[in-house]
């Protein structure tokens, strides 16, 4: 674990967060809008140079567990591009 985080990690880990605590209230559409804005951001700040391609790497990997998580969470379908 790194003792100091960027505030691009910061900022993703906060909005890892928020994801999680929606999750923990059963706030779905809200839960799905910040796991679509960890993808986001991630993309952006390593579009940016704020997160080494690692870091974004691993994001990722926790937008897709959150993704795959998340799959059967509600009634609608969940496309991505």
């Amino acid at each position: 674990m790194k003792l100091f985080r960027s505030r691009a990690e910061k900022e993703l880990d906060s909005i890892i967060a928020e994801l999680k605590q929606f999750l923990a209230n059963n706030y779905k559409d809200q839960a799905h809008a910040m796991r679509e804005k960890l993808l986001v951001r991630t993309e952006e700040l390593a579009d940016t140079g704020k997160l080494s391609a690692e870091q974004a790497a691993s994001y990722k990997k926790v937008y897709e567990s959150y993704t795959e998580q998340m799959k059967n969470y509600n009634h609608r379908e969940f496309y991505h591009s």
